[in-house]
């Protein structure tokens, strides 16, 4: 080797170490102070921002369409779909036939879309079927049985308030649905305190658990919220709106902070203490233990029966609160006497000895001896009590969400006219402070909606946008579910506390892999909402599943409901 080759290499060694030296040294300062996180984030979004303009240059629709709101928006009733969406569990044929609504943890799934049957949930559909094969006689000998539908509490109320199903009686999870019924004006009356014993209570890891006790000498529902409050524990819970365990927590709570006036300015303030450290509030349980599974979570709610039956969570404790879950029997409005008579027998055979030792198998009749360290409160105050939530969960907390809406061909038809009306229809749950953008995608990608506050004329452009679009083409998925994203780090500037969320309404179906953007929704944690319609349901949960986000099948016509009451949680 020459001298000035020798010399050359040398001066290019020294060369490529001072570059090195000041690359490194430029991105510690630039670095400098940041958290491992903050530092992942704006890497990826500047690798976001790379991808979208070299791969995907979405359109941007420069004179969106402007449509009509309707102020008075849909009715209750209207919204329910027709009562048949929710299974009849079992079918009684007697001479005098009662229609009872029962909570699932007791009668099984609800609708036909759901998981298949767990056994655990049934044993209320196992009381029926026996009880319709014994041949029981009313007094004046015409024979009795009992048609059984399962209908989740919340859900029985909205059909009963609105008239549009009325069954001969009901047994939600706990007496307050009861009470807000009462609180609407309507009738009822006590067949049974009991058909099975339950009870609500907080799940929480060994660890939380063990740091509590250290520090506050005791676990029960006040030091648990004490502990959150401080930002000592990730608490989960479920849609009061929706959720019996989530309405007891939520007035539980409220009692906690003021046991004398619940819905005092002190105990809203306190709330909003609590509820600027809850991470999750989620749509369903499924969501809620996905969170705890993955670690962001501490703690959640569960009733004690799906909590002993559930394998998964063997290795944490219980802790029960607020009011029992005791399951009453109640009938609803004039019902004849011979019916009254009818639920009266059935009543008496479903809390027989046999019934009741059975219902142990089921996960039943543990904590029986647990008494509540809440009052029961009365069903205007419940009410309220679910209103405050709806106007303070987010704490002033700003929700920037964009709604990605796939107009392929293959949504052609009537997944895309159920999509526009869904949403239309459920749009009007979103609180007119959340910020709301819109994207559609087929073979390309198109903004047709900039985010923007959701008030009267964003919805206005919204429900436009939504009613003019027409399908075809491809089904570019992860391209939009991606230019979703750059638009809410976009938003993150202006909105830098926002909670940033995407919701994708598409019937599952993609060209190009899910690997294309599934590290920038993991490394920005931003949680992507799936609503499936005439979908690839599993895909649609393989993206909701990476943020344990919910996955909706739209498949039955109770999306608008269903949607209702996502929104109710979320927006």
């Amino acid at each position: 080797m020459s001298k000035g080759t020798k010399t050359f290499l040398v001066i290019l060694a020294l060369a490529v170490v001072v570059f090195a030296a000041i690359f490194f040294g430029m991105n510690a300062f630039n670095n400098a102070g940041k958290t491992d996180t903050q530092i992942t984030t704006e890497e990826t979004v500047d690798q976001l921002n790379r991808y979208i303009e070299k791969k995907i240059r979405p359109n941007e629709k420069q004179n969106p369409i402007k449509g009509t709101v309707d102020l008075e928006g849909s009715t209750l009733e209207d919204e329910l779909p027709d009562i048949d969406t929710y299974i009849i569990k079992a079918q009684g044929n007697g001479e005098v036939n009662v229609e009872i609504f029962s909570s699932p943890e007791k009668a099984g799934r609800e609708t036909m879309n759901q998981a298949s049957e767990t056994e655990y949930n049934t044993w209320l559909v196992k009381v029926v079927e026996d009880f319709n094969r014994q041949g029981y006689t009313t007094s004046d000998g015409k024979t009795v049985s009992v048609t059984l539908r399962s209908v989740s509490s919340g859900v029985m109320v909205d059909y009963i308030v609105s008239g549009k199903a009325v069954p001969d009686a009901i047994t939600p999870s706990n007496e307050e649905w009861v009470s807000m019924l009462k609180a609407h004006g309507i009738q009822l009356e006590q067949i049974c305190p009991s058909l099975v014993k339950n009870v609500a209570g907080i799940v929480i890891t060994n660890d939380a658990y063990d740091k509590i006790i250290q520090s506050y000498g005791s676990v029960n529902l006040e030091t648990i919220i004490e502990a959150t409050i401080n930002g000592e524990l990730a608490m989960g819970y479920t849609n009061p709106y929706a959720s019996s365990t989530g309405l007891n927590f939520l007035v539980s709570a409220l009692y906690v902070f003021v046991p004398s006036d619940p819905l005092s300015s002190e105990s809203v303030e306190q709330f909003a203490s609590f509820q600027k450290n809850v991470p999750v509030v989620s749509y369903n349980t499924t969501q809620m233990q996905g969170a705890i599974n993955s670690g962001v979570l501490d703690a959640m709610i569960l009733e004690h029966q799906g909590f002993v039956n559930n394998t998964a969570l063997r290795n944490y404790k219980f802790v029960p609160f607020g009011v029992r879950h005791d399951n009453p029997l109640y009938s609803v409005g004039n019902v004849s006497p011979e019916k009254n008579e009818a639920l009266q027998i059935f009543a008496e055979f479903a809390t027989n000895a046999e019934n009741q030792e059975r219902s142990k198998e089921f996960g039943f009749g543990e904590y029986a001896d647990y008494v509540p360290e809440v009052p029961e409160a009365d069903g205007n105050t419940l009410l309220d009590a679910q209103q405050l939530w709806k106007d303070k969960k987010d704490n002033g907390q700003e929700i920037v969400s964009v709604f990605i809406i796939d107009t392929s061909g293959s949504v052609d038809g009537a997944p895309l006219n159920e999509m526009k009306s869904s949403l239309i229809n459920s749009a009007q749950y979103i609180n007119s402070d959340n910020y709301v953008g819109l994207v559609t995608y087929n073979s390309s990608v198109t903004i047709n909606l900039p985010i923007g506050k959701f008030d009267l004329n964003q919805r206005a452009y919204f429900n436009g946008e939504i009613e003019s679009l027409t399908a075809g083409g491809g089904t570019k998925t992860f391209d939009a579910i991606a230019v979703g994203l750059k638009m809410l780090m976009d938003a993150k500037v202006e909105h830098p506390d926002a909670k940033f969320m995407l919701f994708v309404l598409s019937d599952g179906n993609s060209d190009g892999s899910l690997k294309s953007v599934n590290e920038y929704i993991g490394n920005l944690n931003v949680p992507v909402y799936t609503i499936g319609y005439n979908a690839n349901i599993e895909a649609l949960k393989e993206i909701s599943a990476i943020n344990e986000a919910a996955s909706i099948n739209a498949a039955t016509d109770d999306i608008i409901y269903t949607l209702k009451n996502l929104f109710n949680a979320q927006m």
